[in-house]
């Protein structure tokens, strides 16, 4: 049992939550920059005005990646640090940011994987309605030229999207993340259709202006339900729940990938949400259903679900004690093997596991160290579960960790620790933790020392 040779090991960062300089070289205000200074948005009211400071010090950031052994690095554009305004004006200090790490990293043998857009919406398009506006598509398609005019030609790896259910449900529905909105149905699913538009034309504004062959894929939450035991029954519960939409919320799959992956939206969900449904003009579904090469899964935790008495599915709930992370999310091993696996099947799209990992309580010890003997636990659970998926058919790409360092965890500022690496947020300080060694481990043997 192992991983295919040309299997890719990753990390995982977003710009926000690394980049610091949020004011320097020209760069323009984010959505996040905005929320991050409205007091008690953010945990501590922490911001990421510095965050870890890898504008100014990603050299360094790169040469612990290699001493970890990544292969790739799964990193995201700062939109407003390369078109201040959202459009039109281009400041050739952030795009000069973004030239310099790609070469960074190409130089030490580390494949870059670049996201188009993690969260960081320009402050100057949210004052123009932002995802409302019907022209966001647009704005979207004509920052997706410039980064394709000016890294095409070493970057071949694309994410258009991460994780719209964060960025549209917790941001504009649910007001907990960026630009902090509680909006009624009928603007968060207009919201949400016109952010869908804006990703099929990225996918084509790469095909078309890419200087060489590429790969694009797109990175949504995979929300996933695993059965509680492996019977016919409880599978068929798992999958019809990971795929169902029976209110009208944000947290669910197939609203987001439906369309993007099988040209139309759910009719489960076109019920549900029938009072509400967008504006959907002529040519809208075909251009959001662009050919993709993976699916990108964020998938941290899952769901375990049986059938009912009832032949529905039935949620099994959390026993006395059950492990969790100190996000206090369930630690579920089995949702990498079932999420790539129900994906999979419903797509037929080779999946890239583009973040998976867990916050802990890490500090540097006395001898100097940072020992985190729980997170290599994790890893070691959810790799073997994920090879498993591999193993039993699916066609799996890649693995990226998340994350590469410990950063400005959004709402919960720098509370949280996920990173490979520890940060300390005090002076800047990097200390590769006892998981990274393990990782490179896991790297070296192609996940065949799981």
């Amino acid at each position: 049992m192992s991983f295919n040779s040309n299997f890719v090991w990753g990390a995982a960062t977003a710009a926000y939550q690394i980049e610091g300089a949020a004011s320097e070289d020209g760069k323009g205000l984010s959505v996040w920059d905005m929320c991050a200074h409205i007091p008690g948005f953010v945990k501590g009211n922490h911001t990421g005005d510095h965050a870890c400071n890898h504008y100014y010090r990603y050299k360094e950031d790169v040469q612990l990646m290699k001493e970890i052994g990544l292969q790739a690095y799964r990193l995201s554009i700062s939109w407003p640090r390369v078109l201040p305004d959202g459009t039109g004006r281009i400041n050739e200090k952030g795009l000069d940011f973004y030239d310099r790490l790609i070469d960074e990293l190409l130089e030490n043998g580390i494949t870059p994987y670049v996201t188009l857009f993690h969260w960081d919406y320009p402050h100057e398009l949210f004052k123009k309605g932002g995802w409302l506006n019907p022209d966001s598509s647009d704005w979207f398609a004509e920052y997706t030229r410039v980064i394709a005019d000016r890294l095409s030609d070493r970057v071949t790896n694309w994410f258009t999207q991460n994780e719209p259910q964060c960025y549209i449900g917790l941001g504009h529905s649910n007001g907990t993340h960026a630009p902090g909105l509680k909006l009624g149905q009928a603007e968060v699913l207009q919201a949400t259709h016109n952010s869908l538009l804006a990703h099929g034309k990225a996918v084509q504004t790469l095909r078309q202006y890419s200087k060489q062959p590429c790969q694009i894929g797109y990175a949504p939450v995979g929300i996933t339900s695993f059965p509680e035991t492996e019977t016919p029954e409880n599978i068929e519960a798992a999958r019809r729940h990971t795929f169902s939409i029976t209110e009208p919320t944000f947290w669910m799959n197939t609203w987001y990938m439906d369309p993007v992956f099988l040209g139309h939206y759910p009719e489960d969900g076109l019920k549900v949400f029938e009072p509400w449904l967008p504006t959907i003009k002529p040519g809208d579904m075909e251009t959001i259903n662009q050919p993709l090469d993976f699916l990108g899964l964020n998938i941290y935790h899952g769901t375990p679900v049986k059938m009912g008495a009832d032949s529905k599915p039935q949620l099994i709930g959390n026993h006395d004690g059950y492990p969790q992370t100190s996000m206090r999310w369930t630690v579920t091993p089995e949702s990498l093997y079932w999420g790539p696996k129900f994906f999979y099947e419903r797509y037929g799209a080779p999946i890239v596991i583009t973040e998976n990992g867990m916050a802990n309580l890490d500090w540097v010890n006395l001898d100097k160290q940072v020992h985190d003997p729980q997170r290599i636990d994790y890893m070691h659970r959810y790799l073997q579960e994920y090879r498993r998926a591999a193993t039993d058919g699916v066609d799996v790409k890649g693995y990226f960790y998340w994350s590469f360092m410990d950063n400005f965890e959004w709402a919960e500022g720098y509370n949280e620790r996920f990173g490979l690496v520890h940060t300390d947020y005090r002076d800047g300080k990097r200390t590769i933790k006892d998981s990274g060694y393990w990782y490179r481990s896991v790297i070296q043997s192609n996940g065949e020392s799981l």
